[in-house]
């Protein structure tokens, strides 16, 4: 995931102490004006090349997969993300400046050189500070988008929907491996649980997402909206659970209109429709029965849903 691998971001006080530290010995391996000229340098390079990095850690949020893009609006405005992100560009470019300036109006007694130096210093000083909000900012939200669930929208992806406790997740932890591959969104209190198998050399996830796909839109807050919103963008298939037992709590023309409300906002994949339970009820309209308590038609409703995902793997011309 591209939001895994963001280092930390730092603190404004860390940078400015290792950016003066550094400065410091820098200083005392030379004498006279051309050690103020030499702290100078030290730290206007260490500030600048340090938020430098910062900014270009984070992905081009015009160029990534939209699944990203929406993932981490949801998490935390992108367009203030953008803003911190300028902002610590800002004050890349203007220590880099400083540094430059002030090295340039050093004049030749050690006296005055000294103070023009601690001039600069207070000067990088300010304008770090003045992105402290930023920097931390930043670290937040990069804390929040690096523990989200390992989704790859370039993957073959099947979608698991239908209310609570009609058997979504036991079907997942029954053909995957997701009882070990579960992780929480930050807006969500339940686990998302991201399970793989592979079909002709072809590995498939297979996405559930308890707390948001198992409600009614209106139920939702806008942020639980947004982040349907991404998963729909990488949805290849929908796989809709139903149980007409009415075990699960919910009656069966609620369950309807819970899939009628997700076609419309999955409506680029193709649904599944599975009845789960079928050994206590199968009074539904649906595409297949199953039970996933007795393993009946379990891989079949499997195969099912990958069937509809109709993924063209880009294989090597074979000979």
């Amino acid at each position: 995931m591209i939001f895994e691998d963001l280092p930390t971001t730092p603190k404004s006080e860390e940078l400015i102490d290792k950016a003066f530290s550094r400065a410091a010995r820098s200083g005392r391996a030379k004498h006279g004006r051309e050690a103020q000229e030499s702290m100078l340098q030290t730290a206007s390079n260490i500030l600048s090349d340090n938020l430098e990095n910062v900014v270009t850690a984070w992905p081009d949020f015009g160029e990534v997969d939209p699944f990203y893009r929406e993932l981490a609006d949801a998490v935390a405005d992108v367009d203030e993300i953008r803003s911190s992100l300028s902002e610590v560009g800002w004050a890349s470019r203007k220590t880099k400046d400083l540094g430059r300036e002030y090295q340039g109006k050093l004049p030749g007694d050690v006296e005055g050189a000294r103070k023009l130096r601690k001039q600069g210093f207070a000067r990088m000083g300010s304008v770090m500070r003045e992105i402290e909000d930023d920097l931390e900012y930043l670290n937040d939200v990069r804390n929040k988008l690096a523990k989200l669930p390992d989704i790859r929208p370039d993957e073959p992806t099947i979608v698991v929907a239908g209310y609570p406790n009609v058997g979504k997740s036991s079907f997942v932890n029954s053909v995957t491996n997701a009882r070990n591959e579960t992780a929480e969104y930050p807006f969500t209190t339940t686990g998302v649980r991201v399970g793989h198998i592979e079909r002709d050399h072809i590995r498939y996830q297979l996405v559930d997402t308890p707390g948001l796909l198992d409600r009614p839109r209106e139920e939702r807050n806008d942020i639980e909206n947004q982040a349907v919103s991404a998963v729909a963008h990488a949805a290849d298939a929908v796989l809709f659970f139903l149980d007409a037992s009415e075990t699960c709590g919910y009656e069966l023309d609620d369950q309807y209109a819970l899939l009628d409300g997700l076609r419309g906002e999955f409506a680029d994949a193709p649904f599944v429709v599975a009845c789960n339970k079928s050994d206590l009820s199968t009074d539904a309209d649906a595409d297949y029965f199953l039970s996933v308590e007795t393993g009946e038609n379990v891989g079949a409703v499997l195969d099912a849903a990958v069937e509809a995902v109709d993924y063209d793997a880009d294989l090597p011309f074979e000979n």
